[in-house]
Formats: C-alpha cells, structure tokens, sequence
C-alpha cells in the first residue's frame, strides 16, 4: 500500500524491535491529557497529535534571556563563544570507510562497562566544521548520558581533529559515511534502539538519510535543529547585512581544515581549483573550488539544489521531531518545508520565536547553561524509547494498545 494513503488503522513501527496496530479512539485516548502548546510556540506537523504526549515543557512561554535572547545575532555569537563546555572524558574510534576515508567517533569513555548493552544509542551529528569539542554538543551529550543513554559523537571527515586521508572531505550531499556509521554502531550494540539528533548541516545530513532510507530506516527516531533545509535559499540568505559575519567565519574554518591536509589536494586536476579552495573568503567559493566537484555537481547551484533535505521530508518514515527558530540567520525559516511536514504523520514541527542558529539561550540553564532545546529533545527521545524497549503484547489482545506508551513510525 502506499505509505502517503489515508487508512483508518495505521501501525506502528518499532524500527528494531516490534509492529503493533494503532488505533485513532486510541491515539486521541492518549492525547487528550497533555495542555496544548503555549501561543509563544509554533507547534505543526502530520504528527502533532501524537507526540504533544511526549513533552513536559511546552505549554510553557518560550521566554529569551533578557538582552542576550533578544537580538538573534547576539544570542548566535553569546551561544558560540560563552556557552559553557562541559567537560566529559571521550574515547576515540577512527573508523575507516570503504573507500578509505576516516571519521572519529567519540564515546563517552567507561560507558562501554557502565552501560547495559540494550541502552538506547543516540548519535550525535554537529554542523558544519563543528565537532565532539562544541558546546552545543557537549550539553546534549551530558544531557542524555545522565539519563542512562549511551552517546557517540559522529565527527565527520576533517571535524573534530579527525583525521583525513583521502582528497575528500564531507559534503551535504554525501550519505555514505553516514551509512557507515550508523551500520557500525549498530552492529556494535544490536539489543540497542537506535536515535540520532543533528544541528545545522548535521541537521540536513540527517534528514536526507532518514528520507532515502524510508520504510527500511534502522533508527528508532531523530531530532532535527536548525536544519537550513533549503540550501539555495540558505545561501541566498548568507550574503545579506551581518550574515556575511557568519559567512566568513565557517569560510575560515574550512580553510583551516583544508590547509592541515592540502597535501593530500596536490596536482588534482579537472575542474578542481585549489588555490580558490585554500583562499575561500565564503563558503561558496570553497564549495566551488573543492566540494561540488568533489561530488560530482555541474556548478554550486546545482550541488545545492540537490543536497537540500528539504526535499527528503515526504520520504521519512521514522518519527522526526524538527526544532527550528523563527529568527534563525544561517537557517532562514522561509525555507521550512511546512507543507510537507503537516502531511507526514511521522513529523513533528516546533518553532521558537527566538534562538538565532544553536542559540536558544533561554529556559532555567541560561545563559551559560544548556539551550532551551536539550529539555525537548529528551523528551521527545524518552518518550519514543519507553515504548520502543518495551515487549509488545500480541496485537490480537483487546487491551494491547493500552500497554504500549509510545507512538514510533505510523507506516500507512
């Protein structure tokens, strides 16, 4: 049956574990204790109904931290450079790839002989440049290790001081690492469910995968924040007033990682230009003159275009919660695919009035504390795990639905 048809008893997937038939009397049964969201938040999607279950906070204001939350570009630039950095001892495995490559994942050391070996597993994917060393990760990492769950840090090709070594880094358009990973890790720990959560570009690898994997997805669900989404419409967003600020500063970043490893670039041909790569003032110049031939793309446009997790939305057949903010500069929230997330019945949209681009300071931890977000996200992930690890009854049983709490992957 196709997956977009309307049916009147949809099931439930539990990705690793079970399927169970769902009914809507049930679905509305279970609904109708938690308040509606608070009028400061914006709260859609095909899944709406089903999740509101899942949170504890949201029929709270969202209220910014005076000043610092007011302003996006202030909260954006306070998030990066005050934010507190957890500390959290973290063992290595580099991970080769089939085509040579490497990645770094970072798990939090012990947890190996601390954790029970069915612990639900939550990767973890930062955005562009970004690493296990951020702030933002470190808060959700120590966030969801308190609550018993077991957390590698995916650092993608050159991020995070992995290393590189091969004349490829990582793009939004590439899943393969991706693929690998989660095939790893999985195979590592298969009594474990598996979840991911992922910011900015690690946001929108995230989404695309989830999308092109679809009924056969290995994760239990997944957390979207501040996914761009669009790239184009990103992109277009970038070159305007103090967007430029942001612009020049990932430009840096890339620099900085390629001039650690331009050794590996040497005599490539083609259509590669180097010295536009190794001097990028913007992140598009280097996506010109490294990444979209990297991967194969006619031009920028056209590797933007297409790597978009826009796109990938319809496909996605897991429960994904997407967090994004209404002032986001890097992530503009014109290029939120709103339609698309209202008629999946696996999605679930919250948008903040506020939070700039991995901002959020707000909620009880700020300033200098954990973002608004992290309370959400474990909320969210809690509520689909408590379901997940669960032994379904047999769905024959009149009373099975009244057993199982969460609500996974509507397949219908």
């Amino acid at each position: 049956m196709n997956w977009m048809t309307s049916v009147s008893t949809p099931s439930v997937s539990l990705s690793r574990h079970l399927r169970i038939p769902i009914t809507a009397t049930h679905a509305a049964a279970a609904n109708g204790a938690m308040p509606d969201p608070h009028p400061s938040l914006r709260v859609t999607g095909g899944a709406r109904d089903l999740f509101l279950q899942a949170f504890k906070t949201l029929h709270r204001p969202y209220n910014p931290f005076p000043l610092i939350g007011w302003n996006r570009h202030m909260e954006t630039i306070f998030a990066s450079f005050f934010r507190s950095v957890p500390q959290v001892r973290l063992r290595r495995e580099c991970l080769r790839t089939k085509d040579g490559g490497s990645v770094a994942l970072d798990w939090v050391a012990g947890d190996h002989q601390r954790l029970p070996s069915d612990s639900p597993l939550l990767i973890l994917l930062p955005g562009l440049t970004g690493g296990s060393q951020d702030s933002y990760v470190r808060h959700m990492l120590l966030k969801a290790q308190n609550e018993g769950w077991r957390v590698v840090v995916f650092n993608s090709r050159g991020c995070g001081n992995s290393p590189v070594t091969t004349p490829q880094f990582y793009s939004a358009s590439f899943l393969g690492d991706m693929y690998e990973v989660v095939d790893h890790v999985g195979s590592r720990y298969p009594e474990a469910n598996l979840y991911a959560v992922g910011w900015s570009l690690g946001a929108n690898i995230l989404v695309r995968y989830m999308g092109q994997e679809s009924h056969t997805c290995p994760l239990s669900g997944a957390v979207s924040l501040c996914n761009p989404f669009n790239l184009v419409v990103a992109d277009e967003n970038f070159h305007k007033g103090f967007n430029n600020v942001y612009d020049k500063a990932l430009a840096k970043s890339l620099r900085e990682i390629f001039k650690r490893h331009a050794l590996l670039f040497e005599d490539m041909g083609g259509e590669f230009n180097i010295p536009l790569a190794a001097n990028a003032k913007s992140v598009r110049e280097f996506d010109e003159g490294l990444t979209r031939v990297s991967f194969g793309f006619k031009s920028v446009d056209d590797y933007y275009s297409n790597s978009s997790s826009s796109d990938s939305i319809k496909h996605i057949c897991r429960p994904l919660l997407c967090i994004q903010a209404e002032n986001d500069p890097i992530a503009p929230s014109w290029g939120i695919p709103h339609e698309d997330i209202e008629e999946n019945s696996n999605c679930m949209l919250i948008v903040t009035p506020r939070g700039g681009h991995l901002g959020w300071v707000a909620g009880p931890d700020a300033p200098l504390g954990s973002s608004w977000t992290d309370r959400v996200v474990m909320d969210f992930l809690q509520y689909l795990e408590t379901g997940a690890s669960r032994t379904a009854p047999s769905s024959s049983s009149p009373n099975a639905l009244e057993h199982t709490k969460g609500l996974y992957h509507i397949d219908v």
